[in-house]
């Protein structure tokens, strides 16, 4: 397989850039999420590093070698696009076979080839059937096994499974990692889905606006997001946020919401004493607000930072509960037990973990804690 190394690349069309002084390395047999919102430059990286795109400024390395001038047929990768492009007039066996058969490869090698992936990827039976004749999820399969007949050198992956249900998605992103586990590949998978990307990758990419924001695996993202775009992409339901001004009492720092205020842990003093008499940006995430009365243990663990908040909705989703809430001043979302008894229209008493909270500065989104 291969590694690959993006260097200084720009993306223009006209006076706009798409993708900006890009700065990547993807190790090799990695499995490398390029996530953002629509409009980030991830499909257009995707595209450079296939030759699909001509690139306006930078290099693109492939196992070492310079592909920058290297047409697509000859950089030895394979893509699965979107739209799963598929001939329908062709059977499963002829679509996986048709790549090999341009490029002159013997009758023999090429239903080695085919049979091997289609074992892989649990379609031997469907091989003489035609797209048609297929499910969403076959398709899909049939897609990716015409990348992996191929035996390129690295797998890219253009928001291959957003065509199919949620249920077929979980499915396919199992599947994935298991043919990523077996080929030992190097993969690049563009998404715009969080949970594709916290699931499926080793190294995520977290694109906004053409300029990379945070490169790390999903544990680190998560859990130590470089600035407010990345802590309110990463995770679901998303991060709260509401402003607090800083306020400074003999010593001691405390965030006012306007509705409550509450102490900050004092390892944080240092990093937070400059913004005192400012507003910042507080997020927290929803399994770190706790309903004092049903969590009294953990309430009791994280301090006297309680305030109260009225439920605003209360969604059961079986295993857990999500409840919608209303300080009077900012919305927010916990994450409580599925036992929790908490009704609409309902003022309950709630804690937050700050030793789990994050600062954010509000001008730029830069991280403060």
């Amino acid at each position: 397989m291969a590694n690959i190394t993006l260097k200084n690349v720009w993306k223009r069309y006209g006076d706009l850039d798409i993708v900006k002084d890009f700065n990547l390395e993807i190790p090799d047999k990695s499995f490398c999420i390029l996530v953002g919102p629509s409009g980030c430059g991830k499909t257009t990286t995707l595209r450079m590093i296939a030759g699909l795109e001509e690139i306006s400024e930078g290099e693109i390395f492939i196992d070492g070698v310079k592909v920058n001038d290297i047409p697509p047929k000859n950089r030895d990768i394979a893509m699965v696009f979107q739209s799963y492009a598929l001939y329908p007039h062709m059977t499963v066996y002829d679509n996986m076979a048709f790549g090999l058969k341009l490029r002159g490869y013997s009758k023999k090698e090429i239903h080695q080839r085919v049979l091997e992936a289609a074992e892989i990827l649990s379609i031997q039976h469907l091989l003489e059937r035609r797209p048609k004749q297929l499910s969403g999820g076959q398709r899909q399969r049939v897609a990716v096994g015409r990348a992996i007949v191929r035996k390129p050198k690295v797998f890219l992956f253009d928001e291959p499974l957003s065509n199919l249900d949620a249920k077929l998605r979980g499915q396919m992103r199992a599947e994935l990692k298991k043919i990523h586990d077996r080929l030992q590949s190097t993969v690049i998978y563009v998404t715009h889905d969080q949970t594709e990307a916290m699931t499926m990758g080793d190294r995520i990419c977290v694109l906004k606006e053409g300029i990379i924001q945070q490169i790390a695996g999903p544990l680190e993202l998560y859990d130590n997001p470089s600035n407010k775009f990345v802590a309110g992409f990463i995770g679901s339901p998303p991060m709260n946020f509401f402003e607090v001004d800083v306020a400074n009492k003999n010593g001691n720092l405390f965030l006012n919401e306007g509705t409550f205020e509450i102490a900050l842990p004092v390892q944080f003093k240092d990093k937070v004493l400059p913004y005192a008499g400012q507003k910042v940006s507080m997020g927290i995430r929803p399994e770190d607000i706790y309903d004092k009365l049903f969590y009294n243990v953990a309430a009791n663990k994280v301090g006297s930072n309680r305030f109260s908040a009225t439920v605003e909705v209360v969604e059961p989703l079986g295993s857990e509960i999500f409840l919608h809430l209303n300080t009077g001043k900012n919305e927010m979302v916990a994450k409580v037990d599925s036992h929790n008894q908490a009704k609409m229209n309902q003022i309950i008493e709630l804690v937050f973990n700050l030793s789990k909270a994050h600062l954010f500065d509000i001008k730029d989104g830069s991280k403060i804690i």
